[in-house]
C-alpha cells in the first residue's frame, strides 16, 4: 500500500507534488511559525512536536520553519487550508475571519474581564462551535488553544485616559471588530501588516499599537513606543491549527497522537504565555525600556465599546457563545 507524504521543503516547495513512498516510511509535517526561538509560539510548537512523537508509536519527522521564514500568519493559515507546505502552526483567530465572521469573535477586544474569565471558558471548551466551523469550511482543525497574553496599548506617548487616548493612531487587527471597538474608544485605528508597525510609529505614520508582552519583546516596540498604557482590552486566544488534509492521510495512530497533542501542548502554550506576561513586562521596566503607564478609565472604555460588541455578537451569529461567556462568573 502506498500513501503520500506530506510536503517538505521552504517556500520554493509550495507548489511541489507530493513523493509517493511506502506506507511505513516515517512522516514529515512542516510547522511555521513567526518568531525565534524564544518566543512561546515556537515553544509551544515544540512541546507539540515532543508529544506526538511521545504517543504516535512511530516515525514521525518535524520540520519547524521559524523566523517568518514562510510568510506570516494569514499566509500559514492559507496553505493550511489548501493542504500544501504547512501543516501545522499557531495562527491568530483575526486571519480565519474569511471562513467563519465568528472566529475572530473567540479574540475580539473587550470580551474577557480578567484571566480568571478566561481560563473558565478555555477550560469549558466554549470555543467548539467555531472550531467546528472553520474546520468544515477551511479545513483547518483547531486542535488546542495557547494564548493567555494580556494586551496593552503600546504608544509614543503617555496616554493614561479616554481624554489623551482620543484620536490614537494605532494599529489594530484586520477583523472588523476591532476596528469597531477601538473607534468607540475614541481612537483612530489602522490596519497594517504586522512587521511593518515599528516603521510606522517610527515614521509617525502610527503613534501606537496594541500586543501581549511577548510580542512587544520580540518585535521590540519598546524601542520606538516605550509607553505601555495598561489597558488590559483583550486576553489572547491563539488555536494550534493543523490542515484537515493533512490529517486525513495519517494513520490513525499519528490522527489520535496529533489530537492529543494539540491540546496538551495548547495548555502547556496558556500556562507558559499567561505566567511570563507580567514578568515580561517588569523586566522591560526594571532594565528601563518600558514604562507601564496605569489607565484610569478602563470601565468608561468597556462601556463604550459594550453597545458594539453586542450588535456584533447579533451580526455574526455568535450571540449564544457570547451569552454563554458573559454567564460564566470569574
Amino acid at each position: 500500500m502506498h500513501r503520500r507524504t506530506l510536503l517538505g521543503g521552504a517556500a520554493a516547495c509550495l507548489l511541489a507534488a507530493p513523493t509517493v513512498v511506502r506506507a511505513q516510511a516515517p512522516i514529515t509535517l512542516n510547522g511555521a511559525v513567526q518568531f525565534n526561538d524564544d518566543h512561546v509560539f515556537n515553544r509551544t510548537l515544540l512541546r507539540f512536536e515532543e508529544l506526538v512523537k511521545q504517543y504516535a508509536g512511530r516515525p514521525v519527522n518535524f520540520v519547524l520553519h521559524r523566523n517568518s521564514s514562510l510568510g506570516l500568519e494569514k499566509q500559514y493559515f492559507e496553505y493550511m487550508s489548501a493542504g500544501r507546505a504547512v501543516d501545522y502552526g499557531i495562527v491568530s483567530p483575526a486571519h480565519m475571519s474569511t471562513f467563519s465572521r465568528a472566529a475572530p469573535f473567540i479574540d475580539a477586544p473587550f470580551l474577557f474581564r480578567d484571566l480568571a474569565h478566561w481560563n473558565q471558558v478555555m477550560d469549558q471548551d466554549l470555543l467548539a462551535p467555531v472550531a467546528q466551523e472553520v474546520e468544515r469550511r477551511a479545513r483547518v482543525m483547531l486542535i488546542g488553544y495557547a494564548g493567555g497574553g494580556v494586551r496593552n496599548i503600546f504608544a509614543n506617548k503617555p496616554v493614561s485616559n479616554m481624554a489623551e487616548m482620543r484620536g490614537l493612531r494605532v494599529r489594530v487587527q484586520g477583523a472588523p471588530i476591532w476596528n469597531r471597538t477601538f473607534q468607540a474608544a475614541g481612537m483612530a485605528p489602522q490596519v497594517i501588516a504586522y512587521n511593518e508597525v515599528y516603521n510606522a510609529i517610527q515614521n509617525n505614520v502610527l503613534e501606537a499599537g496594541e500586543n501581549e508582552a511577548a510580542g512587544v519583546l520580540a518585535m521590540r516596540f519598546f524601542e520606538v513606543a516605550p509607553n505601555l498604557a495598561m489597558t488590559q482590552h483583550a486576553i489572547t486566544v491563539r488555536p494550534i491549527c493543523f490542515s484537515a488534509q493533512t490529517f486525513a492521510r495519517l494513520p490513525r495512530e499519528v490522527q489520535e497522537a496529533v489530537r492529543r497533542a494539540g491540546r496538551e501542548a495548547g495548555v502547556f502554550g496558556r500556562q507558559t504565555e499567561s505566567t511570563e506576561d507580567g514578568q515580561t513586562l517588569a523586566r522591560l521596566e526594571g532594565e528601563g525600556r518600558l514604562r507601564r503607564i496605569p489607565f484610569t478609565d478602563r470601565a468608561a472604555m468597556l462601556a463604550a465599546v459594550a453597545p458594539v460588541m453586542a450588535t456584533y455578537a447579533r451580526e455574526i451569529e455568535a450571540e449564544n457563545i457570547f451569552a454563554r461567556i458573559n454567564a460564566l462568573n470569574s
